[in-house]
């Protein structure tokens, strides 16, 4: 297999092995993900809220990775991607089962509570998975590595709403009994979690150095010295012959990248929180029974793992810029028809909205990292706290759907896409 076509294989070494047990955190956070996502229905009808309040579940989940990636990426900096998976991984598990022993109270601050530690460990977990997936291979393979992995995560979303069917089970009208149907689920996943960090505890992870990001960013061979040449613009991003000597917050594709990333997991938070509302609402046509609502957002994550897979195999023959610009056109062009209240039509095209933000997150990730060598790690945590974006767009799209009807709230979304599909046709370009 020729260097160029490897996806695992570098300097050598076959990185098949430990890509597979990182790949499996994917699947462990999409689970969370997946089930979460679908609790913003069930806690309106449960405990009577509003959309926008219910939408304080993703607040809470998304807002720990404001405040937890940046110290997620320093512990990872002192002490290796390894111990900072086992670290997420317990924090995860905490988080979990904490909200199972604290559902009998029946108190929704304390599940948010929960919810802000679950996500702190997602937070490192991601911090530690995304950049580490990158570098297990030859970089110019890279956004389908990454794009691979989170094909697995786009599994566990599938799988995750279906667990939630559980909870929604609960036709329970005591006030006592309101959130029990959580307990059994969250205590679950919380000892599964627990045993993964046991397993990675005893598991042989090769460590990624300074200097092999460095390698990994085309640091070889790459003059230092200041003149003419650093001043060109690398237009290829797959390009491994160069690596930034600028601080961080100087190289502007990564600027750039962190925004966009802000903004896709903004409205992709906005997108898969509402989807059940969308099928449900009684003013909305073809409407669906409440406790159907976790199968029509699961088969929304099946489209959108189907969209990461399929995208994942089309990078081999098509740039990701151009894959990422194509796809953010499509959503852009979408979501009217979403928000136009046709029927069926509008429903189909909310499906195909799944699937065409499937490559997004990851491709501009990669993106985003590209050349950056030894501030990879740095990097890798700020564009992790971009995930915050989820925590403050929810609300705001529930507000107008409140408002406005739960079609319109769709077109809130576009702008971000915009965005998206700007950095997909300029802003990603490296400039020395």
């Amino acid at each position: 297999m020729s260097r160029k076509r490897s996806l695992f294989i570098k300097d050598g070494i076959n990185y098949a092995a430990p890509f597979a047990a990182i790949s499996a955190l994917f699947f462990l956070w999409g689970v969370a993900h997946g089930m979460l996502d679908t609790l913003d229905k069930n806690f309106q009808e449960m405990l009577h809220l509003k959309k926008w309040q219910s939408s304080f579940i993703q607040f809470s989940l998304y807002g720990a990775y404001f405040g937890m990636a940046i110290p997620a990426g320093l512990f990872m900096k002192k002490y290796g991607y390894k111990k900072g998976v086992i670290f997420g991984l317990i924090l995860f598990s905490a988080g979990a089962l904490l909200a199972a022993a604290t559902a009998p109270l029946q108190s929704f601050i304390l599940f948010l509570l929960c919810l802000l530690i679950i996500g702190a460990g997602l937070t490192t977990l991601e911090t530690a998975a995304n950049p580490y997936t990158t570098k297990l291979g030859p970089p110019e393979t890279a956004e389908r590595r990454i794009n691979f992995s989170q094909s697995f995560n786009g599994l566990a979303w599938v799988v995750g709403p279906l667990i939630a069917l559980y909870i929604y089970g609960n036709q329970s009208h005591v006030e006592g009994e309101k959130m029990m149907s959580i307990v059994l689920p969250f205590a679950i996943i919380g000892l599964a979690v627990l045993v993964v960090a046991f397993i990675f505890m005893r598991l042989k992870l090769p460590e990624i150095t300074e200097e092999d990001e460095n390698a990994a960013h085309g640091g070889h061979g790459v003059s230092a010295t200041p003149g003419a040449e650093s001043d060109i613009e690398i237009t290829d991003p797959e390009d491994p012959a160069y690596i930034s000597k600028k601080p961080l917050w100087e190289n502007r594709h990564f600027v750039l990248g962190f925004i966009a990333q802000a903004c896709y997991v903004a409205a992709q938070t906005g997108v898969f929180s509402y989807l059940i509302n969308f099928v449900t609402d009684h003013d909305m046509h073809p409407h669906f029974d409440v406790q159907y609502g976790p199968y029509f957002l699961s088969l929304g994550f099946l489209l959108f793992m189907t969209g990461r897979i399929t995208g994942s195999a089309l990078m081999k023959y098509v740039k990701p810029t151009k894959l990422l610009a194509l796809y953010a056109l499509a959503v852009c062009v979408l979501l009217p028809v979403v928000a136009s209240e046709q029927g069926w039509v509008s429903l189909i095209a909310l499906y195909a909205v799944f699937f065409f933000m499937s490559i997004m997150f990851p491709t501009i990730f990669a993106l985003a990292i590209k050349g950056l060598g030894t501030k990879t790690k740095q990097g890798a945590s700020f564009l992790v706290m971009a995930v915050a974006g989820g925590a403050v767009f929810p609300p705001l799209m529930g507000l107008v759907a409140d408002t406005f009807g739960m079609a319109t709230g769709f077109f809130v979304p576009i702008p971000l896409f915009l965005f998206i599909l700007y950095y997909a046709v300029k802003g990603y370009k490296v400039k020395g």
